[in-house]
């Protein structure tokens, strides 16, 4: 059995394609998933299971949509990959120095790696304020929201459109909590 982190994209969003967490982990049990444990309402599911990574996106999308009859985007990786992009985050140092404030630390997940030519459009974009900052490396932004996420344009909608893959972010407090849990091998 191999642990896997599966992040939903959209789902209890100002009431939008509600999914109570107990029944999440229930299907996800009914799909064969075994140590399923759920954090926060936002679609973070940490289990174990014996099948590949995209044979697993494929099969949970396809069961929410039966289940709950939603069309949500999917992303699973394991926790190796997980504490790569932690452990890569170029804002780390200065997180750890406490220069920059870790509430306002977020990771975008892409669901491929962009194209040269878009990760170039969107480092020479306008769109950014103040001293809001981020990195593209590989399938991940690195973003530092310093006016908070709330408030920036540099949202997950904004790096999906621009960068054309799908993706959905997390903070960093998500992101260690998903490790903590994922500690299951």
């Amino acid at each position: 059995m191999k642990t896997y982190i599966a992040l939903l994209r959209g789902i209890n969003v100002s009431g939008q394609k509600k999914i109570i967490m107990a029944d999440l982990k229930i299907m996800f049990e009914e799909l064969g998933c075994t140590s399923v444990s759920t954090y926060i309402q936002s679609g973070n599911i940490v289990f174990q299971h014996k099948k590949d990574m995209l044979t697993l996106t494929d099969i949970i999308k396809k069961e929410i949509l039966t289940q709950f009859g939603f069309d949500v985007p999917v992303l699973v990786l394991t926790r190796e990959m997980l504490t790569t992009i932690y452990d890569n985050n170029p804002f780390l140092k200065r997180l750890e120095a406490k220069e920059i404030e870790d509430k306002k630390m977020y990771f975008t997940l892409l669901s491929r790696m962009p194209d040269h030519k878009d990760i170039e459009d969107v480092e020479s974009t306008t769109a950014r304020s103040g001293n809001e900052e981020f990195v593209i490396a590989k399938d991940v932004v690195y973003f530092y929201a310093a006016n908070g996420y709330g408030k920036t344009k540099l949202n997950n909608n904004f790096f999906e459109k621009k960068l054309q893959s799908t993706a959905t972010t997390r903070n960093l407090k998500t992101v260690i909590k998903l490790l903590e849990l994922s500690k299951l091998d």
